[in-house]
């Protein structure tokens, strides 16, 4: 995966570092140049600019990206403006680290979909949740088992629970599939969320769009998100 982070402080440093070593392809963004050159040995690239100007970010691999994601901290008007940017110059992901619940809104209302909370979200959490290729969230319940968010795989669209019978063939179990809805937010804008449509019975068919949470042994549930 080629990713993008714009901000290298505490939490995008950890990210990059951490994402690199997963074997990702990292550009590490900053305005420091500190920064940037404290890390340069420590992911693919670093480039020393300013993300709030369009013209400066249409020099950036842009169609070659996978992921972007502003992890700037503490600014958060250059967290916004960056955002926005990278929204209008074509990313295909973006992920934005929201510091505040006005910041929430403005990123919502922006089409922002993806939103990191530092009070939920440690680097390392968010790291491992991005190298899973269709994870989307996790929860370790020990060494052993977890319980984990996944888009729905390819093979399993148009199928029933029954047909695809998870539990005999993926030594996984679903305890809920998510839906999308959407509602307006405080600012007037309709965002997406998602709901539950809680027990699964055996008869309901899986949709391309579906948020699958599952429960199962690490190693399968690393089988059906990695190997896909």
């Amino acid at each position: 995966m080629k990713v993008i982070i714009v901000g290298l402080g505490n939490f995008g440093k950890a990210l990059s570092v951490l994402l690199s070593e997963m074997g990702h392809e990292v550009i590490g963004i900053d305005k420091s140049y500190e920064k940037v050159e404290m890390l340069k040995d420590k992911m693919s690239h670093t480039i020393c600019m300013d993300a709030t100007n369009p013209a400066a970010v249409q020099q950036l691999p842009i169609s070659d990206t996978d992921l972007a994601i502003v992890a700037i901290g503490e600014d958060e008007g250059a967290s916004i403006m960056t955002a926005a940017v990278l929204k209008t110059s074509g990313f295909r992901r973006i992920i934005a680290r929201a510091l505040s619940p006005t910041h929430d809104n403005v990123l919502e209302a922006m089409g922002i979909e993806e939103i990191a909370h530092p009070e939920q979200d440690s680097a390392e959490r968010l790291a491992k949740k991005l190298n899973l290729k269709i994870a989307i969230e996790s929860f370790e319940i020990d060494r052993n088992y977890s319980i984990v968010e996944i888009k729905t795989p390819e093979e399993f669209v148009g199928k029933s629970v029954l047909k695809v019978d998870p539990r005999r063939n993926h030594g996984i179990n679903i305890v809920t599939i998510l839906r999308k809805t959407s509602r307006k937010n405080l600012l007037g804008a309709r965002i997406t969320e998602w709901t539950s449509i809680g027990v699964v019975k055996p008869e309901e068919t899986f949709m391309e769009d579906d948020i699958l949470v599952v429960f199962g042994e690490n190693p399968c549930i690393t089988k059906i998100c990695v190997d896909r």
